[in-house]
């Protein structure tokens, strides 16, 4: 595994704290350079410098997703950084403070925003890397779905909506961009016990525990593994598919 993303110069939004600064501390043990990209400035600089102070090859950079100048500066700054881009990895969310609410009274002010951070968003990212990717030669995506889009997670439909729409751009963009040998794939992890879960009811993680293959709450550590897979060479030949990272809750 510490050999797995030599040489690879990725870039990580969403990545000051849960599964981003997961997906960015295994990149980097795996032989990975990168760039952490947060609207979280100040949290993501500073995971970035106990990255680089551990020996690895870390970049902090401040990301609003909203904003689509901030998108483009964040991909021409993180290239500029590594000196080019072998992959993106879309973790970059809302996912906070927003569940609990059933789709009766969900407030229209929250879909938008959700959408125009989750979905465009990456949307605007993925399209802002392509031609970083394109010289790579053997460019990565990897979109940060999840599993609630594949069972209809109930008082939570923004979000739903959102990874429903991730997973169906991640089709949409394995086929454009496959002539650039680019390859795009995604992730659904399951309720991951993170910061950003943290808000969500005790029931809801044991319902989780108790439908899973595995009856055990899932830590960042379990969905680190496929993010690597997928960014490494060893993934070439694969793109538009989705991946459910859940233990067995539910099935692809």
């Amino acid at each position: 595994m510490s050999r797995l993303l030599s040489g690879k110069r990725l870039l990580i939004t969403g990545a000051a704290r849960g599964l981003g600064l997961e997906f960015a501390r295994a990149a980097c043990a795996a032989g990975a350079s990168v760039v952490m990209a947060d609207i979280l400035a100040e949290q993501v600089l500073a995971g970035a410098r106990a990255l680089s102070a551990e020996g690895c090859m870390a970049h902090g950079l401040s990301l609003d997703l909203a904003d689509p100048d901030s998108i483009a500066r964040c991909a021409h700054d993180g290239a500029q950084l590594l000196g080019g881009l072998d992959g993106l990895v879309n973790c970059g969310a809302i996912a906070t403070g927003i569940g609990g609410v059933d789709m009766l009274a969900l407030d229209v002010a929250v879909w938008d925003r959700v959408m125009q951070v989750n979905v465009r968003g990456s949307w605007l990212m993925t399209r802002a890397v392509v031609p970083y990717l394109k010289v790579s030669g053997a460019g990565k995506v990897v979109n940060i779905a999840s599993d609630t889009a594949l069972w209809g997670a109930p008082r939570l439909m923004a979000y739903v909506a959102s990874k429903g729409a991730l997973l169906a751009m991640t089709r949409s963009m394995a086929r454009e961009l496959g002539e650039y040998n680019i390859c795009v794939n995604a992730i659904s992890p399951g309720l991951t016990q993170v910061e950003a879960t943290t808000y969500v009811p005790a029931s809801r993680h044991q319902h989780y525990v108790d439908g899973r293959s595995i009856n055990r709450p899932q830590v960042p550590e379990d969905v680190n593994g496929t993010v690597l897979y997928l960014l490494s060479d060893l993934a070439s030949f694969v793109t538009g598919q989705n991946l459910p990272v859940n233990g067995g809750f539910v099935f692809n």
